[in-house]
């Protein structure tokens, strides 16, 4: 029962320590670092509040230290997750009647969490499973998340404020009810702060979840139910999963009362998902939102007019943090021939200057991929550009999985700018770049906007206003997120709401209100204060 219009407090974002040689955080996150590398946890599921065991496990590892084992997380049998999604539904007729500054005060509350007891803790266990910098652990697990939970209950109370017009006789509400059944979240390895704000923004909204996380991000998404259960999220309405992805999708999209999917992930992946939901459509109680951000393929394109260091950071910033493993990464790049005996320069400059190592040494600026998959799938692009008349390696090209998985930072010059790794997601350290000539930027921008299927992030960088202007226009559906002068990564919640659409998903722009809309159901209430009486209306009369 509501006993007044409450304020929540003002959404800001988190700011970023630096982790400086002899800062208080460094010292913090490098302890938290080497307890946990030196022990071992064991994650089971979470279902209904409890932490379920299985006894089929599997181990995990540092992508820098493939060798090592950090720990073992269980597997789930498809009564794990059909006891998931029952769970589920019985917690949301508790949960989805809590008034909505009861389930805010549980998203703040984690927020401060993290960001104070919590901070080096989820940081430690980035750099540990995903193999980031302190810096990209930081801006992601600590600060994008943080930034997530606060926006998102500024945003809801901003969704609920938009009410309809009423009259004097007439009082119209609008109710933004959750929608009826469960979602299902499965989140991808890449970014800690996107593992916790897809299941976690549903269930702000009074949503019930089941939640399949990366299997490559198990040991961080500990970290963020730790946190969901320390803030006091009841039992039930975050459950989580681990295993086959087929059994536990087949067995989730089976169910009558499944009702959304948040999907952060692979293009080909996301489409069979919807294809999927599509097959079972008769058999679903409601029509399920599906709302996803998939892959890119991401550009950087300079006018002759731009400034030759501003292009070659937003390249290397944009291609080489986090080894390039942003859906948002630069992989392909457009430069003037003006320009390119400079940028060349530069580049091979910076990228030799690079220290490639364990996230531990943070004099390191590169880290290893993922997984060995991943290894794999890059050393063949970087071999075939060894090989093809069209592309030159200018930098980089070597590798090394004897301990960890180290893909060397490299750079592909290419004369066709329909290049094989122009046009295919790599999701690594690798950038293609075409030179054009000055007078045909035009023609360039026209080229961007047709090579790819993706339609992600993109940047232009120049100083001729007329040139901005006329890339701004020609690439308006090639990016979600269009940077001027910048490079292509680094969206800020609150501030740059993030997503794109073609073959990059739905465009539904996590960090915005746009998002939270698609997990309610909207109710309009009328209240009619003098009822008629009579049908007969005046036209009726003698």
């Amino acid at each position: 029962m509501g006993k007044g219009f409450f304020n929540v407090p003002i959404a800001y974002n988190e700011p970023v320590k630096t982790y400086a040689p002899g800062s208080p955080e460094r010292d913090a996150v490098l302890k938290a670092y080497k307890e946990m590398f030196k022990s071992k946890i064991d994650v089971p599921l979470y279902i209904n509040g409890k932490h379920v065991s299985t006894g089929n496990t599997k181990t995990m590892s540092p992508p820098h230290d493939h060798k090592h084992i950090v720990g073992t997380y269980h597997l789930a049998e498809k009564s794990h997750v059909e006891a998931a999604i029952s769970t589920a539904l019985e917690a949301r007729k508790t949960w989805s009647q809590m008034p909505w500054e009861q389930r805010a005060a549980i998203f703040l509350k984690a927020a401060e969490l993290i960001a104070g007891p919590y901070r080096a803790k989820i940081n430690a266990a980035t750099m540990i499973a995903q193999s980031k910098t302190i810096h990209q652990a930081e801006i992601d697990a600590a600060c994008e998340f943080v930034d997530f939970l606060r926006y998102n209950v500024q945003f809801m109370t901003d969704i609920y404020a938009e009410q309809p017009e009423s009259t004097s006789d007439v009082w119209n509400r609008l109710e933004y009810r959750p929608l009826e059944g469960f979602t299902y979240a499965v989140t991808p390895f890449n970014f800690t702060a996107i593992a916790g704000n897809l299941p976690s923004c549903m269930a702000l909204m009074g949503n019930v979840v089941v939640w399949k996380p990366s299997d490559s991000q198990i040991y961080s998404a500990k970290v963020i139910m730790d946190v969901f259960e320390e803030a006091g999220v009841p039992a039930g309405v975050i459950n989580v999963v681990f295993g086959d992805p087929i059994m536990i999708t087949n067995t989730v999209l089976s169910s009558p009362d499944f009702s959304g999917l948040h999907f952060t992930g692979s293009t080909f992946i996301f489409k069979e998902l919807w294809k999927q939901i599509g097959n079972n459509i008769h058999n679903y109680k409601t029509y399920p939102r599906i709302v996803g951000e998939t892959g890119g393929k991401d550009f950087v394109i300079a006018h002759k007019s731009a400034n030759v260091k501003q292009v070659v950071t937003a390249i290397v910033r944009g291609a080489f943090e986090f080894q390039g493993q942003k859906c948002s990464a630069a992989s392909r790049a457009y430069i003037p021939k003006s320009l390119w005996t400079d940028v060349k320069k530069q580049l091979i400059a910076d990228v030799k200057s690079f220290k490639m190592g364990s996230p531990e040494d943070m004099g390191n600026f590169i880290t290893a991929v993922i997984h060995e998959g991943s290894f794999d799938k890059l050393v063949k692009y970087i071999e075939q550009a060894k090989k093809d008349a069209d592309a030159e390696i200018i930098i980089g090209g070597n590798y090394d999985k004897s301990k960890g998985y180290f893909i060397e930072p490299t750079v592909i010059v290419t004369t066709n700018p329909k290049y094989e790794t122009m046009r295919t997601e790599l999701f690594g350290p690798v950038i293609t770049i075409y030179i054009y000539e000055d007078e045909a930027f035009s023609d360039t921008l026209k080229l961007v906007d047709e090579t790819s299927e993706y339609a992600l992030t993109g940047a232009v960088l120049a100083t001729d206003r007329y040139a901005i202007t006329e890339a701004t226009t020609a690439l308006q559906n090639s990016a979600g997120n269009f940077y001027i002068n910048d490079k292509p990564t680094g969206a800020v919640v609150g501030q740059q709401p993030f997503g794109g659409a073609r073959a990059s998903g739905t465009n539904d722009k996590a960090g915005s209100a746009q998002n939270l809309l698609r997990w309610v159901s909207p109710r309009l209430i009328k209240e009619t204060f003098i009822t008629p009486t009579d049908y007969r209306y005046p036209f009726l009369g003698e």
